[in-house]
């Protein structure tokens, strides 16, 4: 045995590192030969023991080595012994786990699907889907459902909803004048019960404005009758109006007047019918009430003036012809001249709503002068005019251009009138001194030694 065991001390360290080499199984790391037999405390090992260690080495670093290389992104490493090591600064700063390129180096960083894989999308982009047919074996197929036909159900407006939306269509339509385009709106409500309510309001906004408001509302009712409303709600508005006159009075204290004429326009545009007013007899208790169906009753019974009853608000200047307008003008200053009342002459030139056209007035006004042969009218056009002019009634232009169309047309005026350039000098003067018209105007005054008007490129003088 000693024999044995000498011969295998016995052999070379070489063909002891090429026998332990060989047992770990090509360690790269593996650097210094394992020299056996070892001694450890003084002792001597054998030869199995020593083999045995170094496979369990190599095995912790091969193992080490893995998880290195897994765990690399979180921070996480094994020591040698095996324990677990977060001091490691990983090497991306979001980590390989939140980064969502494959971990495999495989593909071209296209996006997954597509682009069609995300959350919340559909397809890819572009796709186009096909109608899905209905398939009559799906235990949820119901044949009635492919007759059923879908339509959109507007809620019918309540009474705070409806003075919101009916309000300003109303008076939009003040402004623009087009029925057309409120019968467009309304068939877009569902008006239900308020319907009545429609002219109820549109009169009381009318109340409260302009002469204009109060024809284009008559109008509107009269277009609105047999498209939106009935006969029927027609005489229900009126009966709301009449029986809320009390209310609209406070506001406007002529209410019942207006109420009347309303009522009397409704019976002339056959949207009320003739017996309505005699319905009332013997059965109003209001004395508000009482009047405006007086009013209406009169209106029915007798002619204004030779105009009818479809003008019997007027209309504003910039609907009605001027024709119209140069015969209101006409009838004004006649109506003045019997009954001189400034007032009332400024209040007639007003309601016209034709500040553009007051210079049609003073045209009239100074013709009507010259023609006349007293001084009666004489001092009564000097005082209207200087009562519109300081009432700012009727601007600087639109009295210098009146006069200057005198000016213009005087060499004809003078055919008819021999002593219209007298007359003309004389007033004009006159209007200097009271302070309406400028020197400038007074100055261009023709004469009878200058009967010609330059308007053309001399400045409007007279030669």
């Amino acid at each position: 045995m000693a024999t044995e065991t000498e011969s295998k001390f016995s052999n070379s360290p070489a063909e002891l590192d090429n026998s332990t080499s060989n047992m770990l199984s090509g360690d790269e790391d593996q650097t210094q030969a394992i020299m056996l037999p070892n001694e450890i405390n003084g002792n001597w090992t054998s030869r199995e023991t020593s083999i045995h260690e170094a496979r369990l080495k190599a095995k912790a670093k091969r193992r080490l080595r893995k998880n290195s290389s897994r765990d690399s992104g979180r921070g996480d490493s094994l020591s040698d012994n095996g324990e677990s090591s977060r001091n490691v600064v990983p090497t991306s700063p979001k980590g390989k786990m939140l980064d969502r390129k494959s971990r495999m180096g495989k593909g071209r960083g296209l996006p997954k699907k597509g682009g069609a894989g995300g959350k919340g999308v559909w397809g890819t982009p572009g796709e186009v889907y096909d109608l899905e047919e209905v398939d009559v074996r799906d235990p949820n197929y119901d044949e009635d459902q492919e007759n059923c036909v879908y339509e959109t159900v507007v809620l019918p407006l309540d009474e705070g909803v409806f003075q919101k939306t009916v309000t300003p269509i109303v008076q939009e339509y003040f402004e623009h004048g087009d029925t057309n385009e409120v019968l467009e709106l309304l068939n877009n409500l569902n008006l239900g019960e308020m319907k009545c309510t429609v002219p109820v309001l549109a009169v009381s906004l009318a109340l409260e404005g302009k002469a204009s408001h109060r024809e284009l509302t008559s109008r509107l009712l009269s277009d609105l009758c047999g498209k939106v409303l009935t006969t029927n709600d027609v005489e229900k508005s009126f009966d709301m109006l009449l029986k809320d006159l009390p209310e609209l009075a406070l506001d406007t204290p002529g209410a019942p007047q207006l109420v009347g004429q309303f009522i009397a326009r409704a019976v002339a545009d056959d949207i009320l019918s003739k017996s309505y007013i005699e319905s009332y007899k013997g059965k109003v208790d209001c004395e508000n009430a009482r009047a405006a169906l007086g009013r209406a009753t009169v209106l029915l019974s007798m002619k204004r003036g030779g105009l009818r009853l479809d003008n019997v608000w007027g209309t504003g200047g910039g609907q009605r012809p001027v024709e119209q307008l140069v015969q209101e003008i006409d009838m004004l200053l006649k109506e003045y001249q019997v009954s001189g009342d400034l007032a009332e002459a400024e209040h007639c030139l007003q309601e016209l709503e034709v500040p553009h056209f007051h210079h049609e007035l003073v045209y009239k006004a100074v013709v009507m002068v010259l023609e006349s042969t007293g001084e009666t009218t004489f001092k009564m056009i000097l005082k209207l005019l200087k009562s519109l002019w300081e009432s700012s009634v009727i601007t600087v232009d639109q009295m210098n251009r009146g006069f200057e169309r005198v000016y213009k047309e005087i060499p004809d005026i003078h055919l008819d009138v021999p002593q219209a350039y007298t007359v003309m000098e004389r007033f004009v003067e006159q209007c200097h001194q009271m302070g309406f018209i400028v020197k400038e105007l007074r100055d261009l005054c023709p004469s009878r030694g200058r009967k010609r008007f330059v308007s053309e490129g001399d400045g409007g003088r007279f030669k």
